[in-house]
C-alpha cells in the first residue's frame, strides 16, 4: 500500500504493508518519543495528533492515517520544552516512558482550551496511565505550569 502523510510538518511517502500500525510506521521514520505500551489502545503510551486531535496510534491501521497530517512529540517540542520542567519537579518524570504520551495530550488540551479546571485536565488525562507515580503528579505538573503562565502574564500588564 503507497502512503503518504504530513509528520511533524514534513511529507512523507512510503510503501508498506496492509496491516502496518501507525506506531510502527511512525518509530521506523525515526518518531521514537511514540512508545508502544498496552497494545490494546489502554494506556496512551503511543499518544499522537491526528489533524489536531489526539489518537492511540497501536491500534490506528496506517491506511486510515493516510493523507493525514501526524504530529508527534518531535514536531511539539517547542511548545512541551515550557512544561518539561514542571514535570520533573512534580515528580512526573520517574521512568519517563508514559510522559511523551502525557505531553501530546496536554498539548492538544491547551490548544483547545488554554485555561482547563482541574476536571478539565482529569477528563482529558484519563486515558493516560503510569505505574510509576500514579497519575496526580501529572495533573499537578500542569495546573503549577498554567499558575505560574498566569501569574506571569499578570505581572506583565
Amino acid at each position: 500500500m503507497d502512503i503518504q502523510m504530513v509528520v511533524n510538518g514534513s511529507v512523507v511517502e512510503s510503501t508498506v504493508s496492509d496491516d502496518t500500525l501507525l506506531l510502527d510506521f511512525l518509530r521506523s521514520i525515526g518518531c521514537v518519543s511514540v512508545k508502544r505500551g498496552c497494545d490494546t489502545a489502554s494506556c496512551g503510551a503511543c499518544t499522537v495528533l491526528m489533524d489536531g486531535k489526539p489518537i492511540l496510534s497501536c491500534s490506528m491501521p496506517i491506511g486510515r492515517a493516510n493523507g493525514h497530517m501526524i504530529e508527534t512529540l518531535e514536531g511539539l517540542r517547542d511548545e512541551a520544552k515550557p512544561i518539561v520542567p514542571y514535570f520533573a519537579h512534580e515528580g512526573a518524570d520517574q521512568c519517563g516512558f508514559c510522559n511523551p504520551g502525557y505531553m501530546v495530550n496536554i498539548i492538544a488540551l491547551l490548544r483547545e482550551n488554554p485555561d482547563p479546571t482541574d476536571a478539565e485536565i482529569a477528563h482529558h488525562l484519563v486515558g493516560n496511565i503510569c505505574r510509576c507515580t500514579g497519575y496526580q503528579s501529572h495533573a499537578r505538573a500542569l495546573r503549577a505550569y498554567l499558575n505560574d503562565k498566569k501569574e506571569a502574564s499578570h505581572e506583565a500588564l
